[in-house]
């Protein structure tokens, strides 16, 4: 956030706060925006592409031609790619860096299940790479976290398994929530998005079996839900849908008599 001088900064959301944190503590006026086109007036743009936590997703040839528009008066893009290791790889602006004004970020914490390991990487022109490593210093990432995340990136075989598997695991839990009523609104493979009216009914019966998903204070009716795993956590996760959609039902028969 700091790459440019203190402006607009507009985020694409709703999604991570952090992203608006670091851009106001850089001195920038940040505001979250709803609409992809309200980016353009940008100095600075965010996005989260998947998004966290609906999945939105926003097609590369709109956020190349963003990205064009900024640099052409010194702004910035940064699009956050997190989640780009089960998204649509197509869509990844990784190799359009070259370009300028814009910064990939990438992770290990979510894909890579990595997440104590506090280890990303910022891909951007060289330029940019440059006036980032001056600001880290040499000691950004420990020797230890490095090596864990080139291994990572080099296990091309686990990483076709774990997309296979989570892709498998998301149908099956998408096929278990709508058994029950739930609708599923997007996601994810890692994560599946829900939105329904009793979000809240259903955030506390979940968690009265132990199983807890997110609930969004600003957002009522949303809810996230990450994926079981174990076998017993399916059947815990099961168990306690069909005690909620009894419940639900069971409250319906009583509000009609």
């Amino acid at each position: 956030a700091s790459l440019i001088a203190p402006g607009k900064a507009l985020v694409l959301g709703p999604t991570y706060a952090e992203h608006a944190r670091a851009a106001a503590i850089a001195g920038h006026e940040v505001t979250e925006v709803s609409d992809f086109a309200d980016l353009a007036d940008a100095d600075l743009a965010i996005i989260v592409n998947p998004n966290n936590p609906d999945g939105r997703i926003v097609e590369r040839d709109r956020l190349l031609a963003l990205a064009a528009g900024l640099r052409a008066r010194g702004g910035l893009l940064v699009v956050d790619e997190a989640f780009m290791d089960v998204g649509p790889r197509e869509y990844s602006l990784a190799g359009d860096v070259d370009q300028g004004g814009i910064v990939v970020l990438r992770s290990f914490g979510k894909f890579f299940g990595l997440a104590g390991l506090r280890l990303g990487f910022a891909l951007s022109d060289a330029t940019t790479v440059d006036r980032l490593e001056t600001q880290f210093g040499p000691w950004a990432v420990a020797g230890p976290a490095l090596e864990y995340g080139i291994r990572a990136l080099a296990d091309i075989g686990w990483q076709d398994a774990m997309r296979a598997s989570l892709m498998d695991a998301s149908a099956r839990l998408d096929a278990l929530f709508g058994r029950f009523g739930v609708p599923v609104a997007g996601g994810t493979t890692l994560f599946r998005y829900l939105r329904l009216a009793d979000a809240a009914g259903l955030f506390v019966a979940l968690g009265e079996h132990g199983i807890l998903l997110r609930h969004f204070a600003d957002r009522p009716h949303v809810l996230r839900a990450g994926l079981p795993g174990s076998q017993e956590e399916w059947q815990r996760l099961e168990s306690a849908l069909a005690e909620w959609a009894a419940r639900r039902e069971d409250q319906s028969k009583g509000s009609k008599q």
